[in-house]
């Protein structure tokens, strides 16, 4: 078999759906090194989080549109048009920065080249609404991407995100012009961002300075890199030696010391104190031209995007109250956001002396809701399917009514969307704290030490000693088929887990039940909590029991209807 034997010829829905994911993946595994990158426009250290924050978020509204979108569970696939129209208005409306509104663009410039192509019924080549987009396709929206974010800018500047997408739109058409496939012309774009990222350092004084490149360049460069690797069938998660955000260690050092100090860090002379971000609606083309014009005299790094009846409104200034009269002159004004950068740097660099402590707990089920609540904490939904987003629990940090937070994520695989929603909080002056509780036995066993007197850095050392102290356990029914560490398992198999690796694959759920109890009680303990999932009968819970009994006769037991759907029970052992 040749070395292009996996790769893609054309890039349908599916794809279409790992690439996004594959893009999320990768802004959360270097959302601390592009953050430490972020020195243009202002050195406010976000530009990670941001772009992780906008995709996670848009993910996340998209999915529960009823988009058949990435991680939205079984049903009937939307076709690449509509997942992409569907992203992009959501991308829109959660775009989180300068970085992230022009992501929103990228990604709206990508839909509109596929939705052009359908409605043409292929008369441009590249796409019928079935196939997905092809090599020529690829590189028109490339190119769409890029002229829409430059459009996006009210005063471009070279040397950042822009000069990388244009690079990667002009190799992108070149490849295309001469022949070349679908992996092919995005190689090329790929190859054509990472030396024009690296380009970055010499046209920005300030990057030159600083000896790091553009921060938002480094996001689209994974963009891409996040794309080349759906096409040649990778994974998104197998290491490369190549990948862009993996820099020396100089420049990161560099970077750190940029904006470090007390005052807000350094800034450019003419720096602004605010930047400002709303929606407007209820507007047309020739009032958003005006405010356009209005926000440029008023200040810098404007960017006002969208169209139709939403826009999205981005703008550094020093006064706050100009930019919003001026809106308002323009249309009706949504979620209104003011970040002050000093206040930004501050929290970043010092802990906060705010009090009492607030909780946020994840839960999967209606009972596992009612028991975080009836213990002070906010409780956010995150089950299969709906995971909780980063902006999602951003959204409760602050609702949570204090200024210091701890998190309690309840899952491995929303640890990352927890950290990234604590440093957007920490951009806010509030002080956050993430507990690794990869279980809702581990989030209860935290929850029961924790102190509301107490400070944030006591309780986080309790309710992580507690939750690290508690052995944990899953049982569930295999949906699909899948290698595990205890043998191949297929749809319909019962699954049991220890402390997250599964130990367990069998026929019989009672069977499987008493093997996992008997596991996690092998080492003893003093507490077995179990919560009962939806569809669990007493006959569970009585096997449960006899395991119990069995030689830890001073063993207590608490029975929890959690209401999850997907385990039918889920075990801890304290």
């Amino acid at each position: 078999m040749g070395e292009d034997s996996g790769r893609l010829k054309r890039l349908d829905a599916q794809a279409a759906r790992r690439w996004a994911v594959a893009t999320r993946s990768a802004f959360a595994a270097h959302r601390g090194e592009i953050d430490d990158l972020n020195v243009f426009p202002v050195p406010d250290g976000d530009t990670g989080t941001n772009l992780y924050i906008t995709l996670d978020s848009a993910l996340a509204a998209a999915r529960e549109s009823g988009e058949q979108l990435p991680g939205s569970g079984p049903g009937v696939e939307g076709t690449l048009a509509d997942d992409a129209a569907t992203l992009a208005r959501a991308t829109l409306l959660a775009a989180r920065g300068n970085s992230g509104v022009i992501l929103s663009q990228l990604v709206r410039g990508l839909s509109e080249v596929i939705a052009e192509s359908v409605t043409s019924g292929g008369a441009q080549g590249g796409l019928d609404g079935l196939d997905g987009l092809d090599g020529p396709a690829l590189a028109r929206a490339v190119r769409r991407a890029s002229d829409r974010a430059y459009a996006s800018v009210t005063r471009p500047v070279e040397g950042t995100i822009l000069s990388v997408a244009a690079a990667a739109a002009r190799a992108a058409e070149l490849a295309a012009a001469t022949g070349s496939d679908l992996y092919a012309v995005a190689h090329a774009a790929l190859a054509a961002a990472r030396v024009a990222l690296a380009a970055t350092t010499a046209q920005l004084p300030v990057l030159a300075r600083a000896g790091v490149v553009d921060a938002g360049g480094v996001g689209y460069v994974l963009v891409l890199e996040a794309l080349e690797l759906v096409i040649a069938g990778e994974s998104a998660g197998d290491p490369r030696p190549e990948r862009a955000a993996r820099l020396s260690p100089v420049a990161l050092r560099a970077a750190a010391h940029v904006g470090g100090d007390g005052d807000g860090g350094r800034r450019e002379p003419g720096a602004r104190s605010y930047e400002v971000m709303y929606l407007l609606s209820d507007s047309d083309e020739e009032a958003v031209a005006r405010l356009r014009v209005r926000l440029d005299v008023l200040g810098d790094s404007v960017l006002v995007v969208g169209g139709g009846d939403l826009w999205n409104v981005h703008v550094h200034a020093d006064d706050v109250g100009a930019v919003i009269q001026a809106g308002i002159e323009a249309g009706r004004l949504h979620r209104i956001a003011v970040t002050h950068f000093g206040d930004q740097q501050r929290a970043r660099t010092a802990a906060s002396p705010y009090g009492p402590v607030a909780v946020v707990a994840c839960a999967a089920g209606e009972g596992l809701a009612e028991v975080f609540s009836a213990a002070g904490a906010v409780s956010v939904f995150n089950g299969p399917g709906r995971r909780a987003s980063a902006g999602q629990l951003l959204d409760a940090i602050r609702c949570a009514g204090s200024r210091c937070v701890i998190v309690l994520p309840n899952e491995a695989d929303t640890q990352l969307a927890a950290e990234a929603a604590a440093s957007a909080a920490a951009d806010g002056g509030l002080e956050v704290h993430v507990v690794r509780s990869r279980s809702a036995v581990q989030g209860i066993a935290a929850l029961a030490v924790f102190e509301p007197t107490a400070s944030g850095r006591d309780n986080l050392t309790a309710m992580s000693g507690a939750a690290a102290a508690t052995r944990h356990g899953t049982v569930m029914v295999a949906s699909r088929e899948s290698l595990t560490s205890a043998g191949r398992c297929r749809p319909g198999d019962v699954v049991g887990a220890v402390d997250g690796d599964v130990v367990v694959v069998g026929k019989d759920l009672a069977a499987v039940v008493a093997d996992v109890v008997a596991r996690l009680l092998a080492g003893g303990g003093e507490l077995l909590t179990v919560i009962k999932g939806a569809g669990a009968g007493p006959e569970l819970l009585d096997v449960v029991a006899r395991e119990a009994r069995a030689g830890h006769h001073d063993l207590e037991v608490s029975i929890i209807d959690g209401g999850q759907s997907t385990y039918p029970l889920l075990l801890g052992v304290e």
